[in-house]
Parts: structure tokens; C-alpha cells; sequence
């Protein structure tokens, strides 16, 4: 179909992807990603909203991310978790649960670590989300292998900056190493867990950081009233 056959809302959402910096292939992936985000959200936020959030999306993890292959994808992801956080921060979303926020600073290694585990234990009574003050290129392969040895994939985890509408979102935020560059907003549940980064040590070196994280989490799931799934 041509663009002169598509309706005006169509056109401009075409017209928007028209971008000397994409291959038509992503064009093409990032307008489909955008259509779907805007049935999800349909009555809830304008296309422009949502094709402002999907572009800087995906221009952040264009700039860390030296394979492509999987850029759309990411960026379809992190914009819906940021609309979806966008939306209960304005009061248009009718979903209460309980959203808890890991933050560390490569987002690469504890963070993902602590967020697997809170997802895997808490199932969908809550939302569990993660992000860095300077987010890497990819999770930790030794936190990937250490987390399978217990039954729990991350496989499918990426690193990713916050936004301030995903922090005001939270419930509860838990920081671990990232200092002053953590946000603080009022009214929000806060700790710090004290934990060795495991950039650069061996799955052995791992297993100990990893299986105090999810002592951490399972007390954490007790403090906030969530049974475990």
C-alpha cells in the first residue's frame, strides 16, 4: 500500500518512521511496533506520545548496542513499560499492583539478577522493573548462567536506562551501588542493599552475590505483603 492510500492518522504515523538513520527493514518494524502500542493504549495516550517514547527508545539503545538485530524489539518493550508507567502516574491506568524498581548501575548484573528473582517468586501479583545510571551493552553471561542454575531465564533481559515517569511509578525502589546518581522522589519506599558488583568475576565468584539477592528479594516480597507465587 502507498502512503497515498493510507488514512491520515496512517500517513503521519509513516511519515514519522521516515528516518535517513533507519534501514527500511526497521521502518517497517518500528511502524508495526508503534500500531501495536497503539491498540494497547488506544484512548489512553495520542500516537505522537507513543511515537516519541518508541523513537527515544530505541535511539538510547542504538547508541549502547552494536547489534541491530534486536533494537525494534527492545525498544517496543521499553516503551510500553514507559507508557505503561506514564499512564499510572497520570491516573489512567486501573491496574494497582504493586511496582518495585531495581536499580543499579550497569543494569547489567545485580539489578537483573534481583528483578528475576522477584518476578519468578512474585508471579503477576506485582511488577518488577529494572534500570542503570549507565546501562551496558548486555546482562552479565556469568548473572545469565548463574540465575539458569536455579531455574530462572533472563536470557531475554536488556540493559536499560530509568525515566522519570518509570521511577515515579514505583512503589518501592531498591538501589544497589549507583550512589548519587539513584533518584529520590518523596513518598516512595526506598533501600540500599549493599552488594558486590559483579562485573568481571567468575559464575563461581557470582553464585554468592546471587543467592544473597534473592534472600533480599524474598524478604522484601514479606515487607511488602506479596505471597510468593
Amino acid at each position: 500500500m502507498s502512503i497515498a492510500h493510507l488514512t491520515e492518522s496512517e500517513q503521519q504515523m509513516s511519515e514519522s518512521f521516515l528516518r535517513e538513520d533507519l534501514s527500511l527493514e526497521q521502518q517497517m518494524v518500528l511502524r508495526a511496533a508503534a500500531s501495536r502500542l497503539q491498540r494497547e493504549f488506544d484512548g489512553v495516550f495520542a500516537a505522537e506520545t507513543i511515537e516519541r517514547f518508541l523513537h527515544s527508545s530505541y535511539d538510547d539503545f542504538a547508541s549502547r548496542f552494536t547489534v541491530a538485530t534486536w533494537l525494534p524489539l527492545f525498544a517496543e518493550r521499553f516503551a510500553r513499560e514507559r507508557l505503561f508507567a506514564l499512564a499510572r502516574v497520570e491516573g489512567k491506568s486501573s491496574d494497582s499492583r504493586p511496582i518495585v524498581l531495581f536499580l543499579c548501575v550497569h543494569n547489567a548484573g545485580r539489578s537483573q539478577m534481583a528483578m528475576g528473582f522477584f518476578q519468578a517468586l512474585a508471579g503477576d501479583r506485582a511488577i518488577a522493573w529494572s534500570g542503570g545510571s549507565e546501562p551496558g551493552s548486555q546482562v552479565n553471561p556469568a548473572a545469565i548462567e548463574a540465575m539458569a542454575e536455579l531455574g530462572i531465564d533472563i536470557t531475554g533481559a536488556f540493559p536499560k536506562p530509568w525515566t522519570d515517569e518509570i521511577v515515579r511509578a514505583a512503589d518501592a525502589v531498591i538501589t544497589m551501588g549507583c550512589g548519587d546518581a539513584c533518584p529520590i522522589f518523596p513518598g516512595k519506599k526506598y533501600e540500599d542493599w549493599i552488594l558486590e558488583d559483579p562485573r568481571g568475576l567468575d559464575i563461581e565468584s557470582i553464585r554468592p552475590i546471587r543467592d544473597e539477592i534473592k534472600q533480599r528479594v524474598s524478604d522484601l516480597l514479606v515487607q511488602l505483603g506479596i505471597p510468593v507465587a
